[in-house]
């Protein structure tokens, strides 16, 4: 199927409500264009380099969202133009976001990485440490971000009932804070769990091969 039949099929399938960001990391800039001439504006890149590069050389109304590890040396390459950083993994990764968001006067949207698989692969914040961040942080502190949400990746796993559980785990937290931060996202299902994760009350999915086709 094509780029555009993959799209539509997915669209027509979800919520209107559920934000789909496409997965580009590591697809050619031909492919990218063509879902955006479709009409979607949002795609999930990886790596910073990459990021670059493609915000460069496509229409800069692209919604451009960095869903992989974000080393903190690497933010004042993304803060000009990034749309929504969801793998906010630590403190002084959101005190780097906040400084060089400062810098050039714009508040950045961040999503909070929360490590809620049980496979030890995955970056984040764990179940505890995330609950005492949130609830001792200091909104006056951070001027230049915006926490938005929540975002996580549930284990490699065929077992479907340890997916849901951690999905419920992690909208649990989310629905905890949800007023204090008037949080808007819940980011959480791929390619191969996300029908699980909108069960589970997502309302961001990351899909990549869904719509491009297999690596």
């Amino acid at each position: 199927m094509s780029i555009h039949s993959n799209l539509k099929k997915i669209k027509n399938t979800i919520n209107n409500k559920v934000t789909l960001v496409a997965v580009s990391k590591t697809k050619p800039l031909e492919d990218i264009k063509i879902a955006y001439d479709y009409g979607h504006k949002d795609f999930g890149e990886n790596k910073v380099q990459e990021l670059v590069k493609k915000a460069q050389d496509l229409p800069n109304d692209i919604n451009w969202h960095m869903i992989g590890h974000l080393q903190r040396n690497k933010v004042k390459y993304i803060v000009s133009f990034i749309y929504l950083i969801h793998s906010v993994d630590s403190h002084k990764l959101l005190s780097e976001i906040n400084r060089q968001a400062s810098r050039i006067k714009k508040i950045i949207n961040v999503l909070i990485q929360v490590d809620i698989s049980e496979d030890g692969s995955k970056f984040g914040f764990s179940e505890t440490n995330v609950i005492n961040y949130l609830e001792n942080f200091n909104i006056d502190d951070y001027q230049n971000v915006k926490i938005k949400g929540l975002m996580g990746m549930a284990s490699f796993s065929y077992d479907e009932e340890l997916i849901k559980k951690q999905f419920t785990l992690l909208n649990k937290i989310y629905q905890k804070f949800k007023n204090r931060f008037a949080f808007e996202y819940l980011s959480m299902g791929m390619s191969g769990d996300y029908k699980i994760a909108l069960n589970c009350n997502s309302n961001m999915i990351r899909l990549g091969s869904n719509i491009f086709g297999k690596r």
